[in-house]
């Protein structure tokens, strides 16, 4: 059985950002990048190991998959079957914040 995946709001902000700003060009390409985008982080339900592992922050791992020139960084939780997305981040802006809310 797959796991969950929820996207935090920081994520879901994240997501939101990346879309708008290759929309000011293309609104359409905007459209089937964000379409890949979640596509690609909804696959990590049937693999939530995939990803490398990121850091630990209070006893909670996190995780990295990449899709193109994003990371997407992410904690798998076993217990209940939950995958939460903590953040979208292009490659070249360096480390993103990790916090509890995302």
């Amino acid at each position: 059985m797959d796991f969950k995946v929820n996207l935090s709001p920081v994520a879901i902000g994240d997501l939101e950002a990346i879309v708008a700003y290759i929309a000011k060009d293309n609104p359409e390409a905007a459209f089937k990048f964000g379409d890949a985008l979640l596509t690609r982080t909804f696959r990590l339900a049937s693999m939530p190991e995939m990803g490398r592992i990121f850091c630990t922050r209070k006893a909670r791992v996190i995780r990295e998959w990449v899709f193109k020139s994003y990371r997407i960084f992410y904690s798998v939780y076993p217990e209940t079957k939950l995958i939460e997305i903590h953040r979208i981040w292009h490659g070249a802006r360096g480390e993103p914040k990790l916090t509890d809310e995302g």
